[in-house]
């Protein structure tokens, strides 16, 4: 193992290796071309018996892992939602790292608690979510999607199930558009509800759900003896970014005494914009909140803001206090460890705190208005492109869109041409996209949110997509 003299010259070569990663990111295929499986043989079936020098491990590293990565931070990745990260995030991620610190609770590091305390304070600030409202940092939305209904279905059945478990036939319902993220599904199957029981309510032109479909639904639900528990909004769909009708939506779960909880998982750091709060209009009469600063405010993977309206049902859900962990002024401060499921928590407010003081909210608000200046720009090519065609309007800074000759009309024959489409393109290197369906109509997604695109990657993107759809055959 090495010292601390050695990790010194391996540190500063290790900095240099990531300059020049970067640097040079470009020149990588952005999604690597490999067979499945072909990592895995060439890294040995056991661990080594004898010590192996760092030498050889970067050595490996770059001839076995690199060619295998995903290049998520090349500025030609338009596919998912990014996992975006900059250098002042880089930064604290050392910092973090090397301070190796568990911060379950304000006693095992007082700084990380509090710090975490005033991140949250300044996202409330800098996006419109209300200040009565306590925020902590969860690892995921999905952690924090299942953080709410099981706070709602504590909240519903006055902690019934905490002490006793499952002892009564509730048959809860979950509610949600049919563009929502499959999380809820995951959540509702873990916390008992069941996956028959989340319910998807049908959407608009725009994609977004029917406030009058939802409680026509819940009003049906109702009536046939479930009970209906939770509404789970989303401000920007993982297809399209369409955004629901969070007023009216609140009005109804107010009137049915429904938990109201609000996926913005990707589209929320849009909050930062002031001529985007219109998102949240109605924010004060829901109950939860989570948004992803891992996705587009170029904080690195992981870091996800949860914020709830009342913070004692959250605590009476999760708070826990064996003997072990009687220590420090218990009720004086936070003990994060019981604001979720984990009690093991990482110092993820550092690099949050790096990032908002080093960019600045002007900074962030001119790099994310730019990515749906671009996003706009290129929706207006697609428009008028004569084999090309809009398969939804752009809501932020997510195209979706196809591959659509004038005289094909097949809509089997188009979902094939636009899944070669995109197979080729990925294969090809030059850059990454995924789809999504819409109608059942298989779509392309161009997502212009990469911390370092510019103007000339989404051009050279539009030029190789339109030069390789000429290679398909009709």
């Amino acid at each position: 193992m090495i010292n601390l003299d050695e990790f010194k010259q391996y540190g500063y070569q290790l900095i240099d290796w990531i300059t020049d990663y970067y640097s040079h990111i470009e020149d990588f295929p952005v999604k690597p071309d490999i067979t499945p499986g072909s990592i895995g043989q060439q890294i040995p079936p056991t661990a080594p018996e004898q010590s192996e020098t760092i030498d050889q491990i970067l050595s490996d590293f770059n001839r076995i892992i690199l060619p295998g990565m995903t290049h998520w931070q090349s500025p030609n990745f338009f596919a998912y939602f990014p996992a975006n990260a900059s250098f002042p995030s880089l930064l604290a991620e050392f910092l973090t790292a090397a301070l190796a610190a568990q911060c379950m609770n304000w006693d095992t590091s007082p700084a990380a608690t509090e710090l975490e305390e005033k991140m949250m304070q300044w996202l409330q600030q800098a996006t419109g979510i209300p200040m009565e409202w306590r925020g902590v940092i969860h690892d995921g939305a999905s952690m924090a999607t299942l953080t709410a209904l099981l706070t709602a279905r504590e909240k519903a059945l006055n902690w019934q199930i905490n002490r006793t478990g499952y002892t009564s036939p509730n048959r809860f319902r979950i509610y949600c558009s049919e563009e929502a993220h499959s999380s809820i599904e995951k959540s509702a199957k873990i916390a008992g509800f069941g996956q028959d029981n989340v319910i998807k309510i049908a959407v608009d032109e725009q994609l977004a759900l029917i406030p009058e479909a939802l409680e026509k639904q819940i009003i049906k639900d109702t009536r046939a003896g479930f009970q209906p528990l939770c509404v789970v909004l989303a401000i920007g769909t993982t297809g399209t970014t369409a955004i629901d009708p969070l007023e009216p939506v609140a009005q109804i779960c107010q009137h049915h005494g429904i938990w109201l909880h609000i996926d913005a998982a990707y589209a929320g750091t849009a909050l930062l914009l002031p001529e985007f709060r219109w998102m949240i209009k109605g924010i004060e009469n829901a109950d939860s909140f989570v948004f992803n600063p891992h996705k587009w405010m170029f904080t690195h993977f992981d870091c996800t803001a949860y914020f709830v309206k009342d913070p004692r049902a959250l605590l009476k859900t999760f708070e826990i206090l064996p003997e072990y962990l009687k220590s420090g002024p218990l009720g004086q401060v936070s003990n994060f460890r019981d604001w979720g499921i984990p009690m093991g928590r990482r110092f993820r407010a550092l690099k949050l705190w790096f990032v908002l003081r080093n960019f600045g909210l002007e900074s962030l608000r001119e790099r994310i208005r730019n990515h749906i200046r671009l996003a706009a720009e290129f929706e207006s090519v697609v428009l008028d492109h004569p084999d090309f065609e809009l398969m939804t309007p752009r809501t932020l800074n997510v195209v979706c869109f196809r591959y659509h000759p004038d005289k094909i009309n097949d809509n089997k024959n188009l979902d094939r041409m636009n899944k070669l489409l995109e197979e080729q393109l990925n294969r090809s290197g030059k850059l990454f996209l995924t789809h999504t369906r819409i109608r059942e109509a298989y779509t392309l997604r161009m997502v212009i949110a990469q911390t370092n695109v510019t103007r000339d990657h989404v051009t050279h993107a539009w030029e190789t997509i339109q030069h390789q759809a000429k290679t398909i055959k009709e």
